[in-house]
């Protein structure tokens, strides 16, 4: 068989195989990921969204900062914890800060937000959960502690003209136990939660 024959011969296999694996790799195996995606888990492959009246609002697996334009705290919603990505809940900058626990920085920064906390919430610096002044390593984590949802209550309460009882009752409802029943630490989402606490407005 001459060199000619073989070097075209090699090159239709070549042509066909990379057909064969374009329409596998590049549409098939795709939709079959999207198809069995959208059955098993359609809110999470679409996003988590949480919506209102018809409106994205947000994400169930994204924060989001409840605070003005300056960033301070907007007292008549619970607060969500700090953020290191970009400037807050960034999704194209996810990081933590990436200072260890000895760095001067970190600890500076730490007891800031722990007296800034303590006194948004007229509490002692000593009552102010970790959680309210450390950030997440991904910096979107959309949780915090049920201690420290159950620390913003009296604020909420007072500021939108609510009983403590029936805002408490929503934090508890909200409450996130472990996965699986053993795995983490219970939760609250707080976007969920302001959500909730809005429709208590309607």
């Amino acid at each position: 068989m001459s060199t000619a024959r073989t070097s075209a011969r090699q090159l239709g296999v070549a042509i066909r195989a990379v057909a064969v694996l374009t329409l596998a790799l590049g549409l098939v195996y795709p939709l079959a990921v999207t198809g069995i995606g959208q059955a098993v888990a359609h809110s999470q492959a679409n996003g988590s969204p949480v919506s209102a009246d018809g409106t994205t609002i947000g994400s169930a697996l994204i924060g989001q900062d409840f605070t003005d334009d300056d960033g301070a705290a907007l007292p008549q919603w619970f607060q969500s914890r700090p953020s290191a990505a970009g400037d807050g809940y960034d999704g194209g900058a996810s990081s933590g800060s990436n200072l260890g626990p000895t760095n001067p920085d970190l600890a500076a920064a730490i007891e800031e937000r722990q007296l800034a906390v303590a006194e948004l919430e007229g509490v002692s610096p000593d009552e102010v959960p970790a959680d309210a002044v450390t950030a997440s390593s991904s910096g979107l984590d959309p949780h915090i502690s049920p201690a420290y949802a159950r620390l913003q209550v009296n604020r909420v309460a007072a500021e939108r003209g609510l009983d403590p009882d029936e805002v408490l009752a929503l934090v508890e409802s909200a409450v996130q136990g472990r996965a699986g029943g053993v795995l983490g630490e219970p939760v609250v989402n707080v976007l969920k939660l302001n959500f909730a606490l809005s429709e208590l407005d309607t």
